[in-house]
């Protein structure tokens, strides 16, 4: 049998008044999801681990069944693998946003959405004025970039710029948590405002103002980390002699690269809610011909929930179910060998907040065959009468791969 799993990133929400006390998922049109569900079994699982911050690089290497008090480096090192980035032994990895300060406040985490080429400038830019032998600034995706410190004490206080939307930002900035760390959070700090200083008049920033956009006025580095040392999928689930990771974002390649997952690049994916779901999908069913494992990973509503807007987060969960749950499940189910689908978010990112929350995520696990439990719709509160349960750590992933 083979296996894809679908995560919606961030799709899980908190119930909404404007929607009669219905999260989105309630809410939103998804006959796909709702089928799987009756057809299938379900259940929530538990993808933050206690003691870590509901990042997406912890979620989803926590669907992917990974013990992460033993694993887990920060999100840094994993964008690094992504995008070709070899860390040494004496290497820190952080991420590094560009990111649009105004009044002295995160206005937003992205910069509005700066497109890869213009930051691609402003980060060679950066390098040529503040990198050195110490300090290496790297191109990523989007307002997605590296950071990496030579000798750099990954024991700090950060961020991430998402979870502070509208919040003064000196605040905010890099504190040490151990002495030996002060050196590494003021050399951090002193980038920050150096950065701000080069990038204010930077002809890319002025022409971003002058059309009526967001300045890219700032870094903004966060979760620091050393190379993790992630065992291989396969070491762990004999069923994935050969598997594929789908995603827009570096930081899932990144992940996907540790855990030894060839990597897809889809023409047109963009990590948000105007992603070519059609060349994602074809990508996907191409590769479950050939491979046991597919992990396909669509941003779109996470990114809708990092800006609070609640009707393009039901267009983005509609999508998902329309344009891709739909098409992949009606490609396999005529197929010879079987194809065991699941579907769920890595964590909820509730529109109120307008960032991540750690509670548990629904699921659902359909493949032909499987006894289906009483559950009739996809969403936070049916997930609760699920056969399978609460789930936590590798549980999830014993059960998806052991689909017989």
């Amino acid at each position: 049998m083979k296996h894809i799993i679908i995560l919606g990133d961030g799709m899980a929400d908190w119930a909404v008044p404007a929607l009669d006390g219905k999260t989105l998922l309630q809410h939103a049109h998804t006959p796909y999801m709702d089928h799987l569900a009756r057809l299938g079994r379900n259940g929530r699982l538990i993808t933050v681990a206690e003691g870590f911050h509901p990042g997406s690089e912890v979620a989803n290497m926590s669907v992917l069944g990974y013990d992460l008090p033993k694993v887990y480096e920060g999100r840094g090192p994993l964008e690094a693998a992504s995008i070709g980035v070899d860390l040494q032994p004496d290497e820190m990895a952080m991420r590094c946003n560009i990111i649009c300060i105004e009044d002295d406040k995160i206005k937003n985490h992205s910069a509005g959405h700066i497109s890869t080429e213009e930051a691609d400038e402003l980060i060679k830019y950066l390098q040529e004025h503040l990198g050195n032998d110490k300090v290496c600034f790297h191109t990523g995706v989007q307002y997605r970039h590296l950071l990496v410190v030579k000798g750099g004490d990954k024991n700090l206080d950060c961020t991430p710029p998402h979870d502070v939307p509208l919040q003064t930002f000196e605040p905010l900035m890099i504190k040490a948590l151990k002495p030996e760390a002060e050196e590494t959070a003021d050399l951090l700090n002193d980038l920050i405002r150096r950065s701000q200083e080069l990038l204010k008049d930077h002809p890319i920033n002025l022409k971003r103002i002058a059309e009526g956009k967001d300045p890219a006025n700032s870094i903004w580095p966060w979760s620091p980390g050393y190379r993790p040392q992630m065992a291989p999928l396969a070491a762990t689930y004999p069923q994935i002699k050969k598997g594929t990771v789908i995603s827009a974002v570096d930081l899932i390649n990144g992940i996907g690269y540790y855990a030894g997952l060839r990597r897809i690049a889809v023409e047109g994916a963009t990590g948000l809610y105007n992603t070519n779901y059609e060349n994602k999908i074809a990508a996907a069913l191409e590769a479950l011909r050939t491979d046991d494992f597919v992990y396909l990973h669509i941003e779109a509503s996470d990114e809708a929930g990092h800006e609070g807007d609640i009707d393009l987060k039901l267009r983005t969960i509609e999508n998902l179910d329309s344009r891709a749950i739909g098409p992949i499940y009606e490609a396999v189910k005529q197929w010879n060998e079987p194809v065991a689908i699941a579907v769920l978010p890595d964590h909820p990112t509730p529109c109120e907040l307008r960032t991540h929350t750690s509670e548990p995520v629904p699921f659902l696990i359909w493949y032909p065959g499987i006894i289906p439990d009483a559950v009739e719709l996809y969403d936070e509160e049916s997930a609760k009468h699920g056969g399978y349960g609460l789930l936590k750590e590798d549980d999830f992933m014993n059960e998806f791969m052991n689909c017989k």
